[in-house]
C-alpha cells in the first residue's frame, strides 16, 4: 500500500493564507448522536478537494525548485518568476479543477482545465475567475481526462490528475496527501470533544477523498469506526473493482452526483479501500436530492454529490449510534 506523510500538508497548508480548520458540527439527530465534517466554504473554494489540488501543486513547485517552500514564499518573486513558466493541467467535474486553478494562481502558475460537456457551464466561469483556461473536451470525465493527458503531453506541461492509474501514481498521492489533512482535524476535533464515531460514511468518485480519510482513520484515530464507501448507482466502479479483486471501468447513466460520476477508480484509492473499508452501498439520484433536502434542516447548503454520504446515511436499517458524514461541497452548482 501506499505511503501518506500527513505531516507534510499539515506544515505547508498551514502557512497558505487561506487556509483555516473546518467545523465539525455534532446534532441529535433520530435520537442518536451525529458527527457533520463541513467542507463547504474550505479556503473559500466551496469544496474539500481545495486541500488536494493547492497542496499538491505546492509540492510541485517545491520539487521545481529544490527546496522547501515557507510562508513567506507565497508572496515570493523568485517563487512566482520561476512558476509563471509552468503550466498546471488536468481534468475535472468541477472542484479538483477550481483547486488546481486556485494553487496555480497563489504561486503565479497556469492552470489549463480539461471539462467534459456534462460539466454545469458554471464550474468553466468559477475557473475562469480564477484565472484557468477551460477547454471542453469529450462527453464524459473520462474522455476529458485522456485529453488532459494528451494536452500534458503534446505541450509539457505538468499533468496533475486527482485519479491514479499504473505508470502515474505520485502527483494523485500528493492530492491524496493533501486530502490527509482532513482527517488529521476530525482526529483533534473529535479528541477535544472526547467523543468518537460509530461508523464514518465517505463518498468517492474515483475515491481519492474517501482513501484518504480511510487511511489516516485506520493510521491514528484511538478509537476504530466502521468506514462505509458511498458511490452513485450508476457509478459504482469502487464497489464492483472489490467484487472483482481488480480495478474495472462500470458503464452507466449520468447521474446527477456529478463530482461522483467516475466510472473507473483511482488505482491507489481502489487499493487502499479494497483493505481498509468494511463496507460500500450505492445511492439513486432521489436517494442524493433527499440527502440534500435532510442537510437543509441542519442549516447546511449542499449538493447531491456533497451530501451523498449523508444520504446513505438515511438508508440506513441498522442502528447507528454515533455516525460522521463530510458534507464535501457546498452548492456549487
Amino acid at each position: 500500500m501506499m505511503q501518506l506523510y500527513p505531516d507534510r500538508p499539515k506544515a505547508l497548508l498551514q502557512a497558505c493564507p487561506g487556509y483555516q480548520t473546518s467545523a465539525l458540527g455534532t446534532y441529535e439527530w433520530r435520537g442518536e448522536r451525529l458527527f457533520v465534517k463541513d467542507e463547504t466554504n474550505r479556503m473559500g473554494l466551496g469544496a474539500f478537494k481545495a486541500v488536494g489540488g493547492v497542496y499538491a501543486v505546492a509540492k510541485l513547485i517545491e520539487a521545481q525548485l529544490g527546496r522547501a517552500l515557507s510562508a513567506e514564499d507565497y508572496a515570493s518573486e523568485e517563487v512566482r518568476r520561476h512558476a509563471s513558466q509552468v503550466t498546471f493541467v488536468c481534468a475535472s467535474a468541477g472542484n479538483h479543477g477550481m483547486s488546481v486553478a486556485a494553487g496555480a494562481r497563489v504561486f503565479g502558475a497556469q492552470a489549463r482545465i480539461h471539462l467534459a460537456r456534462s460539466v454545469p457551464e458554471a464550474f468553466a466561469g468559477r475557473l475562469q475567475a480564477k484565472g484557468a483556461q477551460v477547454v471542453w473536451s469529450g462527453d464524459t470525465y473520462e474522455e476529458s481526462v485522456d485529453a488532459a493527458v494528451a494536452d500534458a503531453q503534446a505541450t509539457g506541461a505538468v499533468h496533475l490528475a486527482d485519479g491514479s492509474w499504473p505508470g502515474y501514481t505520485e502527483p494523485p498521492r500528493l492530492v491524496m496527501e493533501g486530502y490527509t489533512i482532513i482527517a488529521a482535524e476530525m482526529r483533534d476535533q473529535l479528541a477535544n470533544l472526547g467523543q468518537w464515531p460509530s461508523h464514518v460514511f465517505l463518498q468517492a468518485g474515483v475515491g481519492g477523498l474517501a482513501a484518504a480519510v480511510a487511511y489516516m482513520i485506520r493510521q491514528d484515530w484511538p478509537v476504530q469506526p466502521r468506514i462505509i464507501v458511498v458511490e452513485p448507482d450508476a457509478a459504482a466502479c469502487l464497489r464492483d473493482s472489490v467484487v472483482a479483486g481488480t480495478s474495472v471501468t462500470v458503464e452507466g447513466p449520468v447521474s446527477n452526483m456529478g463530482r461522483l460520476d467516475c466510472k473507473a477508480p483511482s488505482m491507489l484509492a481502489f487499493e487502499v479501500l479494497s483493505e481498509l473499508a468494511n463496507e460500500f452501498v450505492t445511492i439513486t439520484d432521489q436517494q442524493a436530492e433527499d440527502g440534500v433536502t435532510e442537510a437543509k434542516t441542519l442549516g447546511y447548503v449542499s449538493t447531491p454529490s456533497g451530501a451523498a454520504g449523508l444520504s446513505a446515511l438515511m438508508l440506513s436499517d441498522d442502528k447507528i449510534e454515533a455516525p460522521l458524514v463530510i458534507l464535501s461541497e457546498g452548492a456549487v452548482g
